[in-house]
């Protein structure tokens, strides 16, 4: 069943559920933020309304900066007006920010340990007809990696406000992972949002659990709805969602793994480098477990569209479905 403690959206398995993309959520959350605090600043290379940024320039136009299709020049303008006291989110599509200017966050901004905010906006393979050019799954691999670096991938609207607004907060450089797709709202205004603290959203409710799943992004919806499927065949999943992917909440992943014994990952990313990575490099020092990370198999991504592309590397109900189902043989 659905976590009564954290407030969900009742009607997520209703065909009439809410869809909001991630994107929208990050706008409404800079907004917040710009308000709240004078020294928020945005900055974007050329794609303000693609990234939800344009409600940002148009409330606070003196603290918005149009870099224009330069995104090393992005980072370190933004590194730059953190070092004299501002909070800067910089924004572009994942592919080119962090993909183009790596070495310069990683300089710019880890190094020298100021609070820019990398937003990556139209992350993964849902990005459908942008094809494999425009589709980031390699984002996460890449920012986690460096020091200092926060990494959050919000299930929902909701939570990209809510993470948007928490981030704001903190000293820390962090990359927020967006998506462009309208997808079901799983969360409320009412559901909690602590950095590092992962959320049990799904929980057997008559018996006990075999399989834990963990995931992030909006595909956390669709692993609910596979939970839900096996509960009805009266197997017990529990799903964990992930949204802070670094600093990964240790303890809420070992408890997992010694409750199930069976761990599945699900990420729309690389296998290699993502979550399911950075879950896998934790158990088996503290507890070995077996697992299996769905994601994007070595792959590049093409164009099509989102359901198809999720099908084809498994990343759909029928996909996450039979993982669980081969974890449990």
């Amino acid at each position: 069943m659905l976590n009564p403690k954290l407030k969900l959206n009742a009607d997520l398995f209703s065909e009439d559920c809410e869809k909001k993309a991630t994107r929208n959520g990050f706008g409404e959350g800079l907004v917040a933020a710009g308000k709240k605090n004078k020294n928020v600043v945005a900055l974007c290379c050329d794609l303000t309304e693609s990234v939800r940024m344009h409600h940002f320039q148009e409330k606070f136009p003196e603290r918005f900066v149009e870099v224009g299709v330069a995104e090393q020049n992005l980072a370190s303008v933004a590194s730059g007006m953190a070092a004299m006291g501002k909070i800067p989110f910089a924004a572009s599509y994942a592919m080119f920010n962090p993909g183009r200017n790596w070495e310069q966050i990683r300089t710019t901004v880890c190094y020298n340990d100021v609070p820019v905010k990398i937003v990556g906006g139209h992350a993964g393979i849902s990005v459908a007809q942008d094809g494999g050019t425009h589709q980031a799954i390699e984002d996460i691999a890449i920012m986690r990696v460096i020091p200092r670096m926060q990494v959050i991938y919000p299930c929902d609207a909701y939570q990209a406000e809510l993470a948007t607004r928490a981030i704001a907060e903190t000293d820390a450089p962090t990359y927020i992972r967006l998506e462009k797709q309208k997808t079901r709202v799983i969360t409320t205004p009412k559901t909690p949002f602590e950095i590092g603290k992962a959320q049990i959203m799904w929980e057997p409710e008559t018996m006990s659990a075999r399989v834990g799943i963990i995931t992030a992004g909006s595909l956390t919806a669709t692993v609910l709805d596979v939970a839900k499927h096996f509960e009805e065949k009266g197997i017990g999943v529990k799903v964990l969602n992930m949204h802070t992917i670094k600093p990964l909440d240790n303890d809420a992943v070992i408890d997992l793994a010694k409750e199930t014994e069976r761990i599945v990952t699900v990420e729309e990313h690389q296998k290699a480098g993502g979550l399911g990575s950075a879950v896998a490099e934790l158990l088996s020092e503290i507890h070995p477990t077996k697992m299996k990370i769905v994601g994007v198999d070595d792959k590049f991504g093409e164009s099509g569209t989102a359901g198809e592309l999720l099908a084809k590397h498994g990343l759909d109900f029928d996909g996450i479905k039979s993982a669980v189902e081969e974890i449990l043989k």
